[in-house]
C-alpha cells in the first residue's frame, strides 16, 4: 500500500452538511451525497440527518434530489423537482455513482 493510500485511509471522513428550511420555517439537516450537472441544471443528492440513531435506521437508504436554482433576489437555493421523468433519470445517475463509489471503496480495502 502506498503512503498516499495510507494517508487517505487515516483521514477522518467529514460529511458535507447543509441545512434546509421549509415553507413553515422548520430546519432540516442533510448530508450531501453527490452532485451532478445534467441537462442544463445542477442537482444534489441529499440524505436526511437525524438526531436519534433509530430514526436514521428507520429511514433506510433514503435520499432526496434537489435542483440548485436562484430565487427572485438571485440568492441560491435548492428546489424540489416536479418532473417525474427527470427525477427518474437523475435517480438512475446518482445510484450508478453510489454503486461505483462503493465498488472503489471495497477495492481499496483489499
Amino acid at each position: 500500500m502506498s503512503d498516499m493510500e495510507k494517508d487517505m485511509q487515516n483521514e477522518e471522513y467529514e460529511a458535507d452538511l447543509v441545512s434546509l428550511v421549509d415553507e413553515d420555517g422548520n430546519e432540516y439537516d442533510f448530508e450531501v451525497l453527490d452532485e451532478i450537472d445534467y441537462k442544463d441544471g445542477h442537482y444534489y443528492a441529499l440524505a436526511p440527518q437525524f438526531d436519534l440513531p433509530d430514526q436514521d435506521i428507520e429511514s433506510g437508504s433514503t435520499y432526496m434530489i434537489f435542483e440548485a436554482v436562484e430565487d427572485e433576489d438571485g440568492q441560491p437555493q435548492l428546489a424540489e423537482i416536479d418532473d417525474e421523468d427527470l427525477l427518474d433519470e437523475l435517480a438512475e445517475i446518482f445510484e450508478n455513482n453510489f454503486d461505483e463509489a462503493y465498488k472503489v471503496e471495497e477495492n481499496s480495502e483489499e
